[in-house]
């Protein structure tokens, strides 16, 4: 993950997980949610009736307008509802003191949503410290919360936003988000300004910080395969947030409720599923490595000598950096610095399938490394791999398919003997 690199001239922090961080997720109720507009004759949101469970990710997705940002706002009252109620852990949030429920609820935006004048540091500790923490509590949590993000205190803390890229200010608006470990994480559409690339590394990001931390995030996107990728269950909205399907990636994509759902799905199911397969779940094969502080000597020998005519060129702290083939040495002249190719893409353990085989597909070669949390080299997948994978989950939507067909057929055929017998079964006046 580029964005997470430790810096030149710094030796890369091989931290454990934070063990401050304890509090997990709260359940959410939302009881008939209703937001009207003056002015506008129908409801924006509708009698919105939803539970989700404590630790639980759920995804509203949605057409634009739906009401899908405004039912989620109303969560933690930046729009206060018409009517209805909101729980969370069964206290009734409607009746409290707004300011003092946001401090409660995480929130993070498209755009991170970072002061500009404030630097990372005082962005992340700006709950904490309304809330009324000590000084060596915030800066040891400021310093937690990067580690937790991929990014390193030391070089983040003093910068500010417009100092960092798009995918370290997202980055730092997740941090600030968790920094007063809320139970309860809001998303507005959080990765929809970075660049392709960079919302990959992002999404994988939330799914590996999620596997920490356990919070309940309402997350809102109108990218489904980012919802099919990143929620243990999905909210399909129609208008006014009237629920379409509210079920798991896996019940939505093989049994879609309806037709204005099956839109949402679209074309290819079977390859959208490999969104819900991650790197993790197939096998990662060793390759051979070797460093660029390696003799250029032993390099040679590994190329000419070795089973394979390729060597994973790692820098030093173990991040890939080029794919060196045999003769490339050669062809530059002994020149390290003109030899190889530079790795342009990895994927960590939390990508999903369909993020290896893009990888991939850029890559003549047809493989992708592995990276960690640090972005050091872990492994490798390949494309036979990840079309094994494929192939059997067309086979796994074929049966299903198949069964599917013989219910509705053994469904007709028991409705038809049910007409057969009730035409020919002896009617009481037929006997008088």
């Amino acid at each position: 993950m580029p964005e997470a690199s430790t810096p030149s001239g710094a030796a890369p922090a091989h931290t454990t997980p934070p063990s401050t961080t304890t509090t997990t997720g709260a359940t959410i109720a939302l009881e008939d949610l209703t937001k009207r507009y003056s002015g506008t004759p129908a409801p924006a949101v509708e009698n919105v009736n939803m539970d989700i469970k404590a630790g639980e990710l759920v995804v509203f997705v949605g057409p634009s307008g739906c009401g899908k940002t405004t039912t989620m706002k109303m969560i933690n009252r930046l729009i206060e509802p018409t009517s209805g109620r909101i729980r969370i852990d069964d206290e009734d949030v409607t009746g409290i003191d707004p300011v003092r429920l946001r401090r409660k609820v995480g929130y993070a935006i498209q755009s991170s949503g970072l002061f500009p004048h404030m630097t990372v540091a005082q962005n992340i500790a700006l709950v904490p410290k309304l809330i009324g923490w000590s000084k060596a509590k915030v800066k040891s949590r400021i310093e937690e919360m990067l580690d937790l993000v991929g990014l390193d205190a030391g070089e983040f803390q003093g910068r500010y936003p417009r100092q960092l890229s798009g995918g370290q200010q997202q980055r730092v608006g997740v941090a600030r988000a968790l920094a007063a470990d809320p139970p309860v994480l809001l998303m507005d559409e959080p990765f929809g300004a970075v660049d392709p690339i960079t919302r990959d590394h992002l999404q994988d990001e939330l799914i590996r910080l999620q596997h920490e931390l356990h919070k309940t995030i309402v997350f809102v996107t109108h990218d489904f395969d980012e919802a099919i990728k990143l929620g243990d269950r999905i909210a399909v909205l129609r208008e006014r947030s009237h629920i379409a399907q509210f079920d798991t990636p896996e019940a939505i994509l093989t049994n879609p409720a309806d037709d204005f759902v099956s839109g949402f799905v679209g074309a290819g199911a079977a390859l959208k599923r490999l969104n819900l397969t991650r790197v993790r779940d197939v096998e990662i094969v060793d390759f051979p490595t070797a460093t660029i502080d390696d003799p250029l000597q032993y390099l040679f020998d590994m190329l000419r000598h070795g089973s394979t005519n390729e060597v994973l060129l790692l820098d030093r702290y173990r991040r890939p950096y080029k794919w060196l083939r045999r003769g490339d040495l050669m062809r530059a002249k002994g020149s390290l610095a003109r030899a190889g190719t530079l790795v342009h893409d990895t994927v960590t353990r939390d990508a999903t399938l369909r993020d290896a085989l893009e990888a991939v597909l850029t890559d003549n070669a047809g493989r992708v490394a592995v990276t960690g949390r640090r972005g050091e080299y872990t492994g490798v997948v390949d494309m036979e791999t990840l079309m094994n994978s494929v192939q059997q989950l067309l086979e796994e939507d074929r049966l299903e398919a198949v069964e599917h067909q013989h219910a509705l057929l053994e469904q007709r055929a028991h409705q038809t003997r049910r007409e057969q017998e009730g035409a020919t079964a002896v009617r009481p006046e037929d006997l008088s």
